[in-house]
C-alpha cells in the first residue's frame, strides 16, 4: 500500500511538472512585444543631467537625462542617453542616480541604436535572487513536500497568467472562469501535496464547498452593494484601451472567490490532516467523537485565519486610511464609500466562507474517516500504547 502511494506520488509530481511545462510555452494570444525592432537590456547610469527637471511642491516634473552603459544584449558596453520623462504622479515616477541599474528598451534601426527609453529600476536580478532563496529555504524544510509545494506555487502563477487573464481579455464570463480555474487548482493542489487517499478528499470537498458559497455570497451582496467593478486598479485603463465590452463587476466578484480560495483550501487541508491523525492514532473512535474534536480544531483555527484575511485585505488600504483620519472624515461617511465598502465585501464574505468550511469539512472528515472499510485498516495496525514494547538499552543492545 505503501508502495503505491508512493508511486502515485511520484506520478502526479510528474503530470504537474509536465503541465507547468506546457503552459510555459502555451502562447497567451496577446502579443508580448509591440515593437519587434526593440531591445531590452540592463543599463549601468554613468551621470545624470537634472537640468531641465524642476518640482512643483512634492511633485517632480520635465525630465532627466541619463548617459548610460549597456549591461547585456548585443549592445553591450555601448555608452549611450537615456531620457527619464516625469508625468507629475509619485507611484509612477522615478528618478536615478550614478550607479543606478536601469531596464532600458532599445528602439534600433539598421543595427544601431536610436533612442532608449528608461523604464525603470532593473530589479530582475534582485527578484531571482529572492525567489531563489525562497526554494531553497522551502525545499531545505519541507523536503519533497517542498518540492510540491513549489510546484503547485508555480503552476498557480502559470494558470494565472496563460489562462485566467488571456480568457477573461477575450470577454469570457468571469465568474464561469475563474471557478473552473480555481476548481482545477484547488484538485490538483491538494491531490499533490496530500496524495490520493481520503485526506486530500476531504479537503478538496471542503475547500470546494467553502469556495462555491463565497462566490454565491459575493454575487448576492455584490450586486446589493452597488459597488462597480472600476474600484479595481487600473481596471478603468483596460476600457480605455480598447476593452470596454469587459464586464468588471463581475471579474470584482470574481476576485473576491479567487482571493479567498487559499486560504479555504488551507483550513480544509489543515482540519482533514488533523482529523486523519486523530483517528489514526485511535481507530476505536467513534463518528461523533471524531466530529467534535474536529470542530474543536476548527474553532482554534478559524480564530486567527478571519484575522488573516482582514489585514491581508486592508494592508494595501493602509494610505488611505491614514487620509480619511488626517482629514477628520466622519466613520460613517467612510464605511459608506466605493473603497472601503469593496473590501468589507472582501472581507466579510471571505470569512463567511472560512467560518463554514471549518464545519463542513469536519463533518465530512468524520463520517469519511470512520467508514467501517477504512477503519479496519487502521485497527489492524494499531497497536494499543499498553500493548506497545518498551524500548530500553538492553532491548536495543539485543537488537543490533
Amino acid at each position: 500500500m505503501r508502495k503505491y502511494f508512493c508511486n502515485s506520488d511520484a506520478i502526479s509530481a510528474l503530470v504537474v511538472t509536465a503541465l507547468v511545462i506546457l503552459l510555459a510555452f502555451v502562447p497567451t494570444g496577446f502579443p508580448t512585444n509591440q515593437y519587434p525592432d526593440s531591445v531590452r537590456a540592463a543599463a549601468l547610469v554613468l551621470d545624470t543631467n537634472d537640468s531641465t527637471m524642476y518640482s512643483t511642491g512634492i511633485i517632480r516634473q520635465g525630465a532627466q537625462i541619463c548617459t548610460l552603459q549597456v549591461l547585456n544584449g548585443p549592445y553591450k558596453g555601448q555608452i549611450i542617453e537615456g531620457t527619464n520623462r516625469f508625468i507629475g504622479k509619485m507611484e509612477m515616477d522615478k528618478v536615478f542616480v550614478q550607479g543606478d541599474k536601469a531596464l532600458v528598451v532599445l528602439d534600433t534601426y539598421q543595427g544601431k541604436i536610436q533612442f532608449a527609453n528608461i523604464i525603470d529600476h532593473y530589479r530582475i536580478n534582485l527578484e531571482l535572487i529572492l525567489f531563489g532563496a525562497f526554494v531553497l529555504l522551502l525545499i531545505g524544510y519541507a523536503g519533497w513536500t517542498g518540492v510540491k509545494a513549489l510546484l503547485s506555487f508555480v503552476l498557480t502563477i502559470l494558470m494565472i497568467w496563460k489562462v485566467l487573464i488571456p480568457t477573461l481579455l477575450k470577454g469570457w464570463n468571469p465568474i464561469i472562469v475563474s471557478m473552473g480555474v480555481v476548481v482545477l487548482l484547488t484538485l490538483v493542489i491538494i491531490v499533490l501535496v496530500g496524495g490520493y487517499n481520503r485526506k486530500s478528499l476531504v479537503a478538496i470537498i471542503g475547500s470546494l464547498a467553502g469556495t462555491f458559497l463565497t462566490c454565491f455570497l459575493a454575487i448576492i451582496f455584490g450586486a446589493q452593494f452597488k459597488v462597480h467593478g472600476a474600484i479595481m486598479p487600473f481596471s478603468e485603463s483596460l476600457l480605455y484601451a480598447g476593452y470596454d465590452y469587459l464586464n468588471l463587476t463581475d471579474i470584482f466578484i470574481a476576485a473576491i472567490f479567487i482571493a479567498s480560495s487559499g486560504a479555504l483550501m488551507d483550513l480544509a487541508m489543515d482540519i482533514s490532516a488533523a482529523m486523519y491523525e486523530i483517528i489514526q492514532n485511535n481507530p476505536y473512535i467513534t463518528t461523533k467523537e471524531a466530529i467534535k474534536s474536529g470542530l474543536n480544531i476548527g474553532r482554534a483555527v478559524i480564530g486567527t485565519m478571519t484575522t488573516t484575511l482582514l489585514l491581508a485585505y486592508s494592508g494595501g488600504y493602509i494610505a488611505l486610511m491614514m487620509v480619511f483620519m488626517a482629514q477628520g472624515t466622519p466613520t460613517i461617511n467612510i464605511f459608506n464609500l466605493k473603497y472601503v465598502s469593496a473590501e468589507i465585501l472582501h472581507t466579510i464574505v471571505g470569512s463567511f466562507g472560512l467560518v463554514t468550511v471549518a464545519p463542513f469539512t469536519t463533518i465530512v472528515a468524520g463520517f469519511v474517516f470512520t467508514q467501517p472499510s477504512f477503519v479496519n485498516q487502521l485497527k489492524q495496525q494499531f497497536i494499543p500504547p499498553q500493548h506497545q514494547p518498551v524500548i530500553t538499552k538492553a532491548s536495543l543492545q539485543k537488537e543490533i
